[in-house]
Parts: structure tokens; C-alpha cells; sequence
């Protein structure tokens, strides 16, 4: 048997990581789920994984894996099929038969096998905390407890449709800015290997001092020509050493913590994550999740630990005793209208409905911020360009309208 490093939550929603033995990642997760620990990362330990042979890392490394629309699909479908009336066995077994990625197809099978031994959906559900993560598990045990799994689906689909659509207006917006931005870099790259070369052999025969700008741009360009390769690699060594900084649990924090400050997009990660976590909290409060566990799971839901840190604190602080606006008060995250709102929700008993409309706010906040987007970098993008061609146009035609003045002297 293998050795499994995890992460879960108990009930009160405390963090526990350790390590157990297991034939598997799902006999790991019904360990934890007996325990009483809910599973949010079950990996295999690197002493175990090291020793498998390049065949089994192909496999792993080829093989399709489970998208985001295949959850959200499999979440509408299950509940047009209960609502129909349609047994949750029938309904799997359609499932399984109708899905058209294989990985999702075997989850599945896997569910409905668990089902079969006698297990529950949310049970059979958490051996794949990879597919379906802690906000999915509860809101799926929440329909259990309360007989509303129809119900329950629907709205996992809606919050699923939300954060892809959120997630694809963001790719959309970025798309433009990122092809401008690579196409500059790629320009002065093309420049300062090819072109400025040949003017140095023509600046090289005037028999004159060159202009400083002139100068500063054959120094650089005399450097790219001569050191591009240690250059390339250097840049490589720097994006693996980046990725393997933020996939450390402190790197990420510090790196997403960095990109909430970046002018424009810093504010439009923000606002998306922000809205994730108000929708999410308000349909796990709504659906009967408890406080302390709709906080730690929204936390999930905000795709970035920066801001899951300050959710988290929130649930500790009113694990204490405090309310959630002395909580979010104390966050230091919150704008005071937000605050304004969860106040107002707290006093009247409608908190959940409260924070759907905070959901709501920013969502619409984020729609406008990706549809100007492109007039808000724009001006930066034609600043960057102009200085990038004075830059060139002064170094490359100073010196010859300096040797035109001498040829006309003479």
C-alpha cells in the first residue's frame, strides 16, 4: 500500500494535514470521512510516487483529467434527472453512460459504485477531492440531511456556471493587453538582434563620437547578440524558479498577495474574488450549512489564498464568539459598504440575502471593469510603444542627421 499526505477539516472546521496508508486515494478519503474529517487535498507521498517507472508518469501525465464543465454538467444533468423523479442509480448509470470524457466517466462509475457499497452521495463524492472540492461536499451532504438534492444541484450548477463565467470574462479581457504586450517584447528582441547590427557597421564608418543614446542602444543590442543564449536560459530558470516559488503554500500567498496591488488588474482580481465568496457564502448559509463551515468553504471558492487567509481569520474571530461584521471588521478586507450591508443582514436576519446582493454588486462591478478594460490599458500600451520608437528613432537617426548637418557644412 501507498502512503497519502492530506489536508482536511473536522467539524468546527480546524485544519488537519498528516499522512495515512491506503490502497488509494478513496479508501484514504472513507478513513477521513469516518473520522469525521472532511478531505480537501489527498496526494501520494514523493517517497512512494519517485519510484514508478517513466511508463506510469506518461500515463499520468497524458491522461484526460475532469474539467470544469464537466462538473457543471454532470450537476444540471442530476438534477433534471431527480427532479424527474428519476432514481439516483438510474441516474448515474445514464450519467456515466452519456459522459464523453473518460476521466469523468470513471468518476462516476466509481460514485456508483460507492453508492453500491452502501456508502452516501457526499461520501462517494469526497473520494475524489480533486474533482469535487469541500463547498461541493457540504452543499451535497446539506441536500441529504434536508431531502433537497434536486434542489441542492441546481444551485451547485449556478455557482459553477458563475465562477466559469467570471473566469472566461477575465481570460477574455486579459487576452488583448498580453498579445500587445508579447508582440513588443518579441519586437525589441527582432530589433536589437537583427537590425540595429547592420546600422552599427554604417555607424562605424562616420569616424565620429556617436550620440549617448546611439551608444547605450549598440551596447545593449552587442550584449543580445552575444549573450542570447545564457540570456534564453536565464529567462527559462527564472519562470521554472517563479513556478516553483508560487507552488509553494507561502509563495502563492506572497505572489497573489502582490497581485491584488497591480494597477487595473489587481482591482478586477479583487472584485471576482470577492463575488465568489459572497455568492458562495450566501447559498451555503442558505441551504443550511452551518456559519462556521459556509466560511471555511467559501474560502475555498475565492481562488486566492491571499484573501482565503482574511476568510479564514473571519471564521476563527467569530468561532470566539464575535459576529460577522466585528469578524470582517477586523479583517481589514471589507469596503464600508460591504460592511454597511452585513450589518443590515445581521440585524434582520437575512444575511444570506444580504451577501447575494454584495454578490451581485461586484459581479456587475466586474462586468464593468472587463469592458473598459481595454480603454484603461490602452493609454499605458501607447505610452510603452511611443517610448520604445523615440527610444529607437533617436538612436538609430540622430547620428545620421548628425552626419547630413557635416555633409552639408562642407
Amino acid at each position: 500500500m501507498s502512503h497519502f499526505a492530506y489536508r482536511g477539516r473536522d467539524g468546527s472546521g480546524k485544519l488537519i494535514e498528516g499522512v495515512l496508508e491506503g490502497v488509494s486515494s478513496g479508501a484514504v478519503a472513507d478513513i477521513l470521512l469516518g473520522r469525521g474529517i472532511t478531505p480537501v487535498s489527498i496526494r501520494e507521498t514523493k517517497a512512494q510516487s519517485a519510484g514508478k517507472g517513466g511508463a506510469g508518469t506518461e500515463i499520468k501525465l497524458f491522461a484526460p483529467r475532469v474539467q470544469h464543465v464537466d462538473i457543471l454538467l454532470f450537476s444540471r444533468q442530476l438534477h433534471t434527472l431527480l427532479k424527474a423523479g428519476v432514481p439516483i442509480m438510474r441516474a448515474l448509470a445514464g450519467l456515466q453512460e452519456s459522459a464523453t470524457n473518460p476521466a469523468m466517466k470513471e468518476v462516476i462509475r466509481d460514485v456508483r459504485e460507492s453508492l453500491e457499497g452502501g456508502r452516501e452521495l457526499s461520501v462517494s463524492l469526497a473520494r475524489h477531492p480533486k474533482v469535487f472540492g469541500p463547498f461541493y461536499i457540504s452543499m451535497v451532504r446539506v441536500g441529504e440531511a434536508t431531502g433537497m438534492l434536486d434542489e441542492i444541484f441546481l444551485r451547485l450548477f449556478e455557482h459553477l456556471e458563475f465562477d466559469r463565467f467570471m473566469r472566461e470574462q477575465v481570460k477574455s479581457a486579459l487576452r488583448y493587453p498580453m498579445f500587445v504586450v508579447l508582440a513588443m517584447a518579441a519586437a525589441i528582441v527582432v530589433v536589437n538582434i537583427f537590425v540595429i547590427p547592420a546600422f552599427a557597421k554604417v555607424f562605424a564608418g562616420f569616424g565620429a563620437e556617436l550620440p549617448l543614446m546611439t551608444r547605450a542602444l549598440l551596447a545593449f543590442s552587442n550584449f543580445m547578440v552575444s549573450w542570447w543564449p545564457l540570456m534564453l536560459l536565464g529567462a527559462i530558470a527564472a519562470i521554472f524558479a517563479f513556478r516553483a516559488w508560487v507552488a509553494t503554500p507561502a509563495g502563492r500567498m506572497q505572489w497573489e498577495a502582490i497581485a491584488l496591488r497591480i494597477p487595473i488588474a489587481g482591482k478586477i482580481v479583487r472584485k471576482a474574488a470577492m463575488a465568489r465568496f459572497a455568492r458562495s457564502f450566501a447559498l451555503g448559509t442558505r441551504s443550511g450549512v452551518p456559519l462556521m463551515q459556509a466560511l471555511s468553504n467559501s474560502a475555498q471558492t475565492v481562488d486566492n489564498s491571499f484573501i482565503a487567509s482574511k476568510i479564514e481569520g473571519m471564521r476563527d474571530t467569530v468561532e470566539r464568539g464575535e459576529s460577522v461584521l466585528r469578524a470582517a471588521i477586523a479583517s481589514g478586507f471589507f469596503s464600508p459598504v460591504v460592511l454597511q450591508m452585513v450589518a443590515v443582514g445581521e440585524e434582520s436576519g437575512a444575511l444570506d440575502d444580504m451577501m447575494e446582493e454584495v454578490g451581485q454588486m461586484y459581479q456587475r462591478e466586474v462586468e464593468y471593469e472587463l469592458k473598459t478594460l481595454g480603454q484603461q490599458i490602452e493609454p499605458i500600451l501607447i505610452v510603452c510603444l511611443g517610448a520604445m520608437v523615440l527610444v529607437l528613432a533617436l538612436g538609430i537617426f540622430l547620428p545620421m542627421w548628425d552626419l547630413g548637418k557635416v555633409a552639408v557644412k562642407k
